[in-house]
């Protein structure tokens, strides 16, 4: 009896592993390697989570405000590139360059892949993931030329 117990438990920790495994997409699941975008905008927030971290911006575009998403790479991979919590904090203007999502209606908000980020000081930095089909566009330093 209790050795089925342990295959019960073992076997739904399986299924609970295997769905994780699957939540993390490619590049072209989700994003538009033919919509690119570039904004500027304001950090309202930021989110050090895995698979991606997320850069929330207050983007104005004709008077009008909208809020982006922008998924970037594992946030080892940002610290690592040299993004840190001290270098995007909320209220520092940023423009980031990267792919809009293949849902493009913007309600209740944007949602895009960044590339990469330039700072208000001219600093630019790679924040995407490579080896996920995003498009071979010279913004990954460890790029294969």
């Amino acid at each position: 009896m209790i050795n089925l117990i342990c295959k019960s438990i073992f076997s739904i920790f399986l299924v609970i592993l295997s769905i994780n495994s699957f939540s993390h997409h490619a590049f072209t699941a989700e994003f538009d390697a033919n919509a690119p975008v570039n904004l500027t905008g304001e950090v309202i927030k930021v989110e050090w989570i895995n698979p991606h971290a997320w850069v929330h911006l207050e983007v104005e575009e004709s008077g009008k405000k909208t809020t982006w998403m922008v998924e970037g790479g594992t946030p080892n991979t940002l610290i690592r590139n040299g993004i840190t919590k001290q270098s995007i904090k909320p209220g520092t203007v940023i423009v980031v360059r990267g792919y809009q999502s293949k849902g493009k209606l913007c309600l209740p908000r944007c949602i895009a892949n960044g590339r990469d980020v330039t700072f208000p000081d001219g600093r630019k930095v790679f924040m995407g993931s490579s080896g996920t089909g995003a498009p071979r566009d010279g913004a990954d330093p460890r790029e294969r030329k």
